[in-house]
């Protein structure tokens, strides 16, 4: 992008990358911040170590504590042998946890011991392990406003916000709007570029993109197909 807010971005990326800080990335749902998670794990001094991502809001309630920290075999009922969690995997790495608003409120707070103390016990077992993990979070929800609703744990919540990172929806960048076009139109035209006239850029332009840059990626894909051997009018 062109816009303040994405020059913006690109410069919070170059400060945190380095580092081992806890990124939280907040912004709508389509807005980049998977792809933001991507750009700070492999410009980081751990990019060639583990990137483990976990989508926090795709689990079962009964068992995201096994899929944070592994279990041990007989630990619960279909547990027929051991398990590393993701903490685990992502040892000396990265781990990414979209969707951190839907950690089970019970859980939040091993969660948070993790982070802090860099150790936990797999369920049902009784070893200690030792990691060192750096964390990315992100949300599409106001995880201030679930703070005090009492339905996220505050002290989580700082720690997790040590950076923070905001990503606008795309109708309050449009002058971003050309430049990923043409981004998207070079992807799915290979290998004869197509071109998009004048008119048909000014309407991409007026939308107001509900669905942010994923929606403008699948439309994108769509124009070029069916355009055929024209260029986008």
């Amino acid at each position: 992008g062109k816009s303040q807010a994405s020059n913006f971005i690109v410069e919070q990326i170059r400060q945190v990358a380095p580092s081992d800080l806890s990124v939280l990335i907040t912004g709508e749902t389509g807005t980049g911040k998977e792809l933001v998670a991507n750009i700070l794990h492999y410009n980081s001094f751990r990019n060639d170590k583990p990137f483990i991502k976990l989508s926090c809001a795709t689990l079962a309630r009964d068992i995201f504590e096994s899929e944070l920290f592994g279990h041990e075999k007989g630990a619960f009922t279909g547990a027929i042998k051991s398990k590393r969690g993701r903490f685990e995997l992502a040892n000396s790495g990265t781990l990414y946890l979209d969707d951190i608003d839907d950690v089970p409120l019970e859980l939040q707070v091993k969660l948070l011991r993790v982070i802090e103390n860099q150790e936990f016990e797999r369920v049902g077992g009784e070893e200690t392990i030792k990691v060192n993990v750096r964390v990315i979070a992100s949300t599409k929800k106001d995880l201030k406003k679930l703070v005090k609703e009492g339905k996220f744990r505050e002290d989580l919540f700082y720690r997790l916000n040590i950076y923070p990172i905001h990503l606008l929806p795309l109708r309050e960048r449009k002058e971003d709007i050309s430049i990923l076009v043409e981004y998207f139109i070079n992807e799915y035209s290979r290998p004869v570029k197509k071109s998009i006239e004048k008119k048909a850029m000014e309407l991409l332009e007026l939308y107001n993109w509900p669905g942010n840059v994923r929606e403008l990626k699948h439309l994108m894909e769509r124009l070029v197909l069916i355009s055929g051997k024209d260029n986008i009018k």
